[in-house]
């Protein structure tokens, strides 16, 4: 019997995943995923409630980072500066190391609708928590909600750019680019001359 080892939910995510990569979401049983890494399906199911969840595990993690960016930024923040701190701290948890992990967990998410369904769960979780912040901060509605759901939209586009083929920038540098290009696209245009 193998006795518990500290990073055991790490060995098992990293196996889940390689064994996701290679063999197929569906195809991979907890049991194979324990196997693999010397440990029995029941040391399994003490880290993780089921397979998916070994991709989602941590998400409070991201959750918390968006928060502590939030609480950091001065009280005179407007909205659009409280996104770009939550934008800025939670781009900390995505180092350019952990890029390839990123790209293969994208893809293994990429290929199974019900993972689909789990990340954007995943977003929107994210998007209400940070709109109860804002709201907590004195931000009124809709501009909490829509400030909310603005980090969410370029936090995604932005990972999505990141964990591209060939891509060398860093996250926040992402991030700050596709931020200055949604406020381009929200800034008052002149009207135009009749």
């Amino acid at each position: 019997m193998v006795r518990w080892q500290p990073g055991t939910s790490g060995r098992l995510q990293a196996a889940a995943l390689e064994l996701f990569a290679s063999n197929g979401y569906e195809q991979t049983t907890a049991a194979e995923i324990a196997q693999s890494v010397g440990l029995t399906e029941r040391t399994f199911f003490r880290h993780f409630s089921d397979k998916r969840e070994v991709l989602f595990h941590g998400q409070e993690l991201m959750v918390d980072a968006f928060l502590a960016g939030l609480v950091a930024a001065p009280g005179e923040a407007t909205p659009m500066e409280l996104v770009a701190a939550a934008l800025e701290s939670a781009a900390e948890l995505f180092p350019d190391e952990r890029r390839g992990h990123s790209r293969l967990r994208q893809s293994v998410i990429e290929q199974n609708p019900a993972l689909q369904e789990r990340e954007r769960h995943k977003m929107s979780v994210l998007a209400a928590t940070l709109g109860d912040a804002l709201r907590g901060r004195g931000i009124p509605e809709p501009a909490a909600t829509l400030a909310a759901e603005s980090a969410t939209t370029v936090f995604g586009v932005s990972f999505t750019q990141w964990i591209g083929a060939g891509e060398q920038r860093s996250m926040v540098e992402i991030e700050r680019t596709v931020l200055a290009e949604l406020r381009n696209l929200t800034a008052a245009r002149p009207a135009a001359k009749a």
